[in-house]
């Protein structure tokens, strides 16, 4: 599938989103809509849980391609898009089907934003790099579970983060070369639950879990930073994005989310990248990268007194972090199954079959099989059917764990 290559300014990227209709998405619509003539929207893909806003915005960016997960959606968002446009405009192209966001992602484009949630977007992340387009990769869970196949894929410089840690750690990196780094230092916003101890996470419901104090995102990310386990993701994408071993690479708690992270080099100087907890300023670099984008999001108002602070993270309360640290470590499938055994108890925590700290319990008991069993000597994954094999294999044993019917 190729779109037509008519003449683009020069600077000025073509853009593939998938997961439009998301957190991600809608933002980066924004960024693209404020930027001018810098970016253009070539397609659009979703799940299909918001066909009408899918709808309308494959018609307000004027794409050539509109992608669907849900075939049951595709004829609705068919007879929307009929209905909505203005007499004489072009309709895009419906893709529709669990393929669709694969397809879309091997567009002629410049640049590929993995928004999708979850590790389905793995397939979309593999295709875009194979078809030599940039990723900007917002889909964190893609890079773990698929790692080894990932990096192989793609070429220097054809991942640029999204997450805003992982862009800040992107933009310090700059300042020094690799031989000059000690550490690599993620910021934690600590989540609703910071400064509970175990024992008072034992009551908590799902509404409190998504009331996060900082951040809207999704039901799975919000969760995930509820038990800090998407801290213990971004740990694993660090070491994959940057090849700086897990020894060098810290966690701290910061409840103000003005400092993203930070990295220390040898000489003892530390580099922070601060900035207001607005996701369209890492949407905006990683579209343009390594250019910036003018006015993408508000600065720092340095008017007024304010105050940071950092402090450790409680391992004992929120034992995600070190728990990703032991599945990277174990490389192979592992952090895939760390991954999917998360999703698979994050589901049953927002079904009510499952307390918010059996959530990181069904995790742990997921990797401690795995690595006991004969899979943690399988090494480095073939291709994507020995990590979907995990996978399947991670969200099984979750249920099993949690006595729940898969």
């Amino acid at each position: 599938m190729t779109t037509p290559a008519g003449p683009t300014p020069a600077g000025h990227r073509r853009i593939v989103l998938l997961g439009s209709t998301g957190s991600i998405g809608t933002q980066a619509l924004e960024v693209v809509g404020k930027a001018g003539e810098q970016f253009s929207v070539v397609a659009l893909a979703a799940g299909g849980g918001n066909v009408e806003l899918l709808a309308e915005q494959a018609l307000r960016w004027q794409v050539g391609y509109v992608g669907v997960s849900s075939p049951a959606a595709a004829e609705e968002l068919r007879q929307r898009l009929a209905a909505s446009a203005p007499a004489g405009h072009p309709l895009p192209v419906v893709v529709a089907g669990p393929d669709a966001t694969e397809e879309l992602a091997t567009l002629d484009c410049d640049v590929v934003l993995n928004g999708v949630a979850g590790a389905q977007g793995l397939r979309a992340t593999l295709a875009a790099l194979r078809a030599g387009r940039t990723v900007a990769l917002a889909n964190k869970e893609s890079l773990i579970a698929g790692g080894p196949l990932v990096l192989a894929a793609a070429a220097e410089g054809q991942l640029v983060p999204v997450d805003s840690e992982h862009s800040a750690l992107a933009q310090c990196l700059r300042s020094g070369s690799a031989a000059e780094v000690r550490r690599l230092v993620l910021t934690a916003s600590g989540g609703p639950f910071r400064g509970r101890r175990r024992a008072e996470l034992e009551s908590v419901t799902a509404e409190q879990a998504l009331a996060h104090p900082t951040w809207s995102m999704g039901p799975l990310i919000t969760t995930n930073s509820a038990t800090l386990v998407n801290k213990g993701l971004e740990l694993i994408e660090a070491q994959l994005l940057f090849g700086v071993g897990y020894d060098r690479i810290e966690v701290v708690v910061h409840p103000q989310s003005v400092v993203h992270s930070m990295v220390e080099f040898v000489d003892g100087a530390t580099l922070a990248q601060a900035s207001p907890p607005d996701m369209r300023l890492p949407i905006a670099l990683a579209l343009a990268w390594p250019d910036r984008v003018a006015g993408a999001a508000p600065g720092l108002d340095w008017s007024g007194a304010q105050s940071w602070t950092f402090e450790p993270v409680d391992n004992e309360a929120f034992p995600a972090i070190e728990l990703a640290r032991t599945a990277g470590l174990a490389g192979g499938c592992a952090p895939a199954v760390y991954n999917a055994a998360n999703e698979e108890s994050v589901a049953a925590f927002h079904s009510g079959s499952c307390g918010f700290l059996g959530i990181v319990d069904t995790v742990r008991e997921v990797l401690d099989r795995w690595l006991a069993g004969e899979h943690a000597a399988a090494g480095t994954p073939r291709d994507i059917a020995d990590i979907e094999q995990a996978q399947q294999w991670a969200r099984r044993q979750a249920a099993a764990v949690l006595g729940i019917g898969r």
